[in-house]
């Protein structure tokens, strides 16, 4: 084989020599150096295509009818179940570190089979929002779960049939009346999370005819019943039993999380939500893709749990993979990240 033989094939319309930068004949390197951008932190810095922000991070947060301590969750290191005082304190914390928002979760003393806590003014998790909105006022968006599985005995986010199937419409009243308390509470935002068909639309007119219009609904749209969801159900002392496949979505079907995105929109969703987050990005991309509304993404507790267990092994290197972590989910497509991390996360964004 001869030297012309070995050259390199050239883009086309540049010679050899320019497109390897050859002077005198012999090669110096590239002239196209990507690197040249990554030269020191400003540079990178001012090129970054993706920003991670605390306005786009979301904490959500447990408080546990009850408690006058926080209490431990063991899988979730770090995260505990809060007592109403350590609830104002935290969520003081999150609005002067600039978050954009928390998400609450109620954990009641009692359950039933209707999860009437729900509903009940004085339960846990609508004395929470009352709580939290006397606490920090407008400076956080302050968002609520509506769902019934923290407050029924069986576990399921809806009300059961007499042979133990979920009633799709009885549960659509329930959640009507609990996006009422959850208003009356004080809410800025309800956040949909059971995946009944037509959760929205209820919910919606529900608040319209109670004159909470400016009430946002965040809707849990792409929601896949998801082997992550493990560490949650300590944090919310679970009772479920059986699995929520016939109603959550299956992790085979990425069109179909878009398409449950669209619906909701067409029954008045304000964001869609995509959940899990990690291993779903590609649904999130495709979510962002096709709607012109905010979408948020559920950094869960199963993929909060990893990381803080290899960590903890010294196998990976803890607070920059936790930012690494929230910047692929940013990058995916979500404007909003719902993440445990998110209080720390602001803080090492301010160092």
């Amino acid at each position: 084989m001869t030297a012309a033989d070995a050259t390199p094939s050239s883009p086309a319309g540049a010679s050899p020599a320019a497109a390897a930068g050859a002077v005198n004949g012999s090669v110096t390197g590239p002239v196209v150096r990507p690197r040249r951008l990554r030269t020191t932190p400003a540079l990178r810095r001012m090129v970054a295509e993706t920003s991670l922000e605390a306005r786009q991070l979301v904490l959500p947060v447990f408080v546990r009818e009850g408690a006058t301590e926080p209490v431990p969750i063991s899988s979730m290191p770090g995260v505990v179940q809060h007592s109403r005082d350590s609830l104002r304190k935290a969520v003081a914390e999150a609005a002067d570190l600039g978050l954009g928002g928390v998400m609450l979760f109620g954990i009641p003393e009692r359950k039933d089979p209707t999860g009437s806590g729900a509903l009940d003014p004085n339960g846990v998790l609508n004395l929470a929002i009352t709580d939290v909105v006397a606490e920090v006022g407008d400076a956080l968006t302050v968002m609520s779960d509506l769902c019934l599985d923290e407050f029924t005995d069986h576990g399921h986010c809806g009300l059961l049939t007499p042979d133990g199937r979920v009633d799709n419409d009885r549960t659509l009243e329930a959640y009507a009346g609990m996006a009422l308390a959850h208003a009356d509470a004080g809410v800025d935002m309800v956040a949909p999370s059971g995946m009944m068909d037509g959760q929205v639309a209820v919910i919606r007119e529900a608040l319209d005819a109670a004159a909470h219009t400016d009430v946002s609904i965040l809707a849990y749209s792409a929601k896949y019943a998801s082997a992550f969801y493990g560490p949650f159900r300590e944090a919310v002392d679970s009772s479920l039993q059986g699995d929520r496949r016939t109603y959550q979505q299956d992790p085979a079907n990425a069109r179909e999380g878009v398409r449950e995105a669209l619906l909701d929109l067409e029954q008045g969703a304000d964001l869609v939500m995509v959940k899990p987050a990690l291993a779903y990005l590609d649904v999130l991309r495709a979510v962002r893709e096709a709607v012109d509304v905010p979408v948020a993404a559920y950094n869960i507790s199963g993929e909060y749990a990893m990381l803080e267990a290899a960590a903890a092994q010294g196998w990976i290197d803890r607070e920059p993979a936790i930012l690494e972590t929230l910047l692929s989910i940013r990058r995916a497509g979500a404007d909003i990240v719902l993440t445990y991390w998110a209080s720390e996360a602001a803080r090492l964004l301010a160092r």
